[in-house]
């Protein structure tokens, strides 16, 4: 295969979602690779860890100067999942090539990528109930300053668990980690969350791309296309992350990862067009429902009054 330009432009644009949300990697790049580009399931999965090893430390060092990563839970999360990437990678190749194979792999992205589109709505919730916090002047439990209490044997199981998933599906990284996370740790700030995975992120996908280099189906033309187009989109996206609304980049992106579950699972034009209208449907209500219910959440009377300062 030579050097794609179209799928160097496709990386581009998936590589700002990247730095615009921390999330979308492996989970939108992997299905564009396999549905639009023909390329099999097991060499999408390995050359885009190849490639999301460069691309990762790009947004993973920013929220390291900016104070919002956990370096113990970092620590405990890459115990068990950078050996479980890496031995992810074994589980899939010993499963061999063949079409059944492929399809199974294909089934599996399909379930990462909607466990990925729920953990967008679980972070967006979070970071609604946080505003509506800061707008009734109610003081944290527990605020920045205070570090969390690592909980050293859950976090290493919750690494073992996404680092194998990342190894066979490419797929979890930015998204399905975060969800155990804020299971484990919801005095965590949004951003702590954010920097936290991110920079977790990085030994866990370099140790899923040595990986697959060795024993997957890496392709060299198809990670530098990838490369070339994702490293300055994330860049991009990066600077892009302060000037435009992040929740509508999450709300299509969260469109984007159920349409490719649906066509993942071999769902028919007809039925992924009636599932994704039912989405566009019915998420504004339940979305405008929670807006409505934590606007109301505190009483004016219960509510401590905010200095003239407060933000």
């Amino acid at each position: 295969m030579d050097f794609d330009p179209l799928m160097a432009l496709a990386a581009f644009g998936i590589g700002i979602v990247v730095g615009l949300t921390g999330m979308g990697g492996g989970a939108l790049m992997t299905p564009v690779l396999v549905l639009f580009f023909g390329v099999t399931p097991m060499a999408a999965i390995s050359s885009d860890l190849v490639a999301a090893a460069v691309m990762k430390p790009v947004g993973s060092w920013v929220h390291l100067r900016r104070g919002t990563v956990n370096l113990s839970l970092v620590g405990w999360l890459c115990l068990g999942s950078v050996p479980a990437a890496f031995g992810g990678v074994l589980v899939a190749r010993a499963f061999g090539s063949g079409e059944s194979v492929q399809h199974g792999i294909k089934i599996a992205l399909g379930v990462a990528l909607v466990i990925a589109a729920a953990g967008l709505g679980i972070r967006a919730y979070q970071k609604l109930v946080e505003q509506a916090a800061q707008r009734d002047g109610v003081v944290p439990v527990i605020d920045e300053e205070t570090p969390v209490t690592a909980r050293p044997v859950p976090t290493v199981l919750v690494g073992i668990l996404g680092g194998l998933i990342v190894g066979i599906t490419s797929v979890g990284s930015g998204s399905l980690i975060i969800i155990a996370l804020m299971a484990l740790y919801p005095t965590l700030k949004a951003a702590q969350l954010v920097g936290t995975d991110l920079f977790q992120a990085v030994p866990l996908v370099f140790s899923a791309a040595i990986g697959h280099i060795l024993f997957g189906d890496f392709h060299l033309d198809l990670t530098l296309a990838l490369i070339v187009g994702s490293v300055p989109g994330a860049w991009l996206g990066a600077q892009l992350s302060t000037r435009l609304p992040g929740g509508l980049v999450q709300r299509a992106l969260a469109f984007v990862l159920l349409a490719s579950a649906l066509k993942m699972f071999g769902v028919g034009n007809l039925e992924t067009a009636l599932a994704l209208g039912a989405f566009l449907v019915v998420t504004p209500v339940v979305w405008m429902y929670l807006v409505r219910r934590h606007a109301v959440s505190a009483p004016p009377s219960d509510r401590e009054p905010t200095t003239s300062g407060a933000h």
